[in-house]
């Protein structure tokens, strides 16, 4: 799964010494081939080392799913009006449509931005027919300090409505760290008032804000970026436009 949170690198050793610690039990047990003597499963294991390739991969998918299980539980229990609240998210689209897509994203996040093609054509056919829901929620701990800063530019966008699609997409088109310059030249670009939005950024609502976000992702055990909720379905990790396409076919 594309997450942020998540390194593939560090998962893989964490399932490979699970499964290295099955194997043990498995020949401890008698159920390997040969005597299962240590000398023995090292070779068993160094001329079959897809065995750990492959129960690495099966742990992987079984934890993958329970997650998405338990995500969707805490979503299902939370209700959808909690992912629809202005004082949380900037929301577009016909209050009674029956397409709904939430975001929970990070302008640095590099699974974010590579979204950003599906997300910005899905937005353009449905802005009319459908209910979108941004929210922020940086992790400035994987994508440095630009991740707040543009979080909290973006907050204080919603001040000027019309215009915060058009920052949205800007800001997520950058393949870079975000810097100042960058986020306000961004901001020029889609027609923001700059000097407006440098002081909206200080409110103190806007820490609030971030915080209600954050609070909230973890409230529906969401743990990394992007991550979707399209028709109360969650989606984790990257999305294409096909696959995109396909999740808003679904409903719960």
């Amino acid at each position: 799964m594309q997450n942020a949170w998540k390194h593939t690198a560090l998962g893989a050793l964490g399932g490979a010494a699970l499964a290295v610690v099955i194997v043990i039990v498995l020949a401890a047990g008698g159920l390997l081939p040969g005597k299962n003597s240590d000398a023995q499963i090292h070779t068993y294991l160094m001329a079959h080392p897809s065995v750990l390739v492959d129960m690495t991969n099966k742990l992987q998918a079984e934890q993958d799913a329970s997650d998405e299980a338990a995500r969707q539980v805490a979503i299902d229990k939370l209700g959808m009006k909690a992912f629809f609240n202005p004082r949380i998210a900037f929301i577009s689209g016909p209050a009674n449509a029956k397409t709904t897509l939430v975001e929970f994203y990070d302008y640095d996040c590099p699974y974010c931005r590579a979204s950003l093609p599906a997300v910005k054509k899905f937005y353009a056919a449905h802005k009319n027919d459908a209910r979108f829901a941004f929210i922020e929620f940086p992790i400035p701990s994987l994508h440095g300090p630009g991740a707040v800063l543009a979080a909290r530019a973006s907050l204080a966008a919603r001040n000027q409505p019309a215009k915060f699609a058009a920052f949205y997409f800007a800001l997520m088109g950058e393949d870079g760290p975000l810097t100042d310059d960058l986020i306000y030249a961004d901001a020029k670009k889609a027609g923001l008032d700059v000097d407006r939005l440098k002081r909206d950024m200080d409110a103190p609502s806007i820490s609030t804000t971030l915080a209600a976000g954050h609070n909230l992702a973890v409230a529906a055990k969401i743990d990394g970026t992007p991550a979707f909720i399209i028709n109360g379905r969650m989606h984790e990790g990257a999305v294409d436009e096909t696959l995109l396409k396909q999740l808003a076919k679904q409903h719960v």
